[in-house]
């Protein structure tokens, strides 16, 4: 089969189309054939290697060849303990490794899959996942945003801004969306009340502060953004700097117990009833999934250089044929 690999962390130019040997599943796994995946922001840290939690798979080389977390396409086939899925089957998901969905096939265990819905495409689904997970998750599940709140997303204008920004409207917040000049109308269009260009204001010296900060992209100082929080508002940090990572896991329970405030990392939890609400949602036509480009496999590095020199107004996804 074909993949997307590479031997070493650095640029898209790293990546090579090459011909790697067609996996087999274990008896927990199911074999599909990928028609679809997505690029995220994990993808590109994996690609270059920073933060430096992005090399736990290996220090000095990727541990995993194939990059790509999102997944959609059909089982060709199932392990002997598979018991929620069957060959023909179409599916979406996310690569539990964070891995292998740049590539014809994938074997994947039954965990943070769904069937696809039967009026969605195949592209559409592999958009989902991991952006469904931390802004289902960071919004609802951990943020519990209620009507009237004033929520800040900083990195709203990716995947999962774009997700989040829709949930907490939903909800009824008033919602601050941060991003870089280019994507300040995208974020208008999915309804932010307020957006920030980061190249021109720093959102944590406005004087503002937020009953809730989802961040995808930290990379200030926790006390910094202590000073945007309410008093017994929330700061969730979904990926960013390896040093604000500490701070909010060395510093978090302390500032907690002080002020009320509560600074921590989002834990995401990969559970298959987020992707099928996600889905319900925007069949409903209540969230608006938004493909911003689509590229066939053996532009994956085209793909991945537009998201991670800041681009990408929604998602980017990988077509596989």
């Amino acid at each position: 089969m074909k993949a997307m690999v590479y031997q070493k962390y650095g640029s898209p130019d790293v990546l090579k189309l090459e011909e790697v040997k067609k996996p087999t599943p274990s008896d927990n796994q199911l074999l599909i054939k990928i028609r679809a995946a997505s690029v995220n922001r994990s993808d590109w840290e994996g690609l270059i290697g920073r933060p430096l939690y992005a090399r736990i798979g290996g220090l000095f080389t990727p541990g995993n060849k194939i990059l790509g977390s999102d997944i959609a396409g059909t089982v060709e086939a199932v392990g002997k303990d598979i018991k929620l899925f069957k060959p023909g089957d179409e599916v979406f998901g996310l690569m539990l490794n964070y891995g292998g969905s740049f590539a014809e096939y994938a074997c994947k265990s039954e965990r943070a899959l769904a069937l696809k819905p039967a009026g969605m495409s195949f592209e559409e689904a592999a958009a989902i996942p991991q952006a469904a997970f931390i802004a289902l998750q960071g919004i609802r599940e951990k943020g519990q945003v209620q009507p009237g709140q004033k929520v800040l997303i900083n990195g709203a204008g990716g995947g999962t801004g774009a997700f989040a920004i829709q949930l907490a409207k939903l909800a009824g917040a008033e919602v601050t969306g941060v991003d870089n000049t280019e994507k300040m109308d995208f974020m208008r269009s999915l309804g932010a009340d307020h957006v920030i260009d980061y190249t021109k204001e720093d959102f944590t010296k406005s004087g503002q502060q937020y009953d809730l900060i989802l961040d995808v992209i930290a990379n200030r100082s926790i006390f910094a953004y202590l000073r945007a929080l309410k008093p017994n508002g929330n700061y969730f940090m979904a990926g960013g700097s390896v040093a604000t990572m500490f701070q909010s896991l060395l510093l978090g329970p302390s500032i907690r117990r002080i002020t009320g405030k509560r600074i921590e990392l989002l834990i995401v939890r990969t559970d298959a009833k987020d992707l099928v609400y996600m889905t319900e949602l925007i069949e409903s036509g209540k969230v608006r999934l938004v493909i911003d480009k689509r590229y066939p496999l053996s532009e994956t590095p085209e793909a991945l250089r537009y998201l991670g020199e800041g681009h990408a107004k929604g998602k980017v996804v990988i077509t596989v044929d």
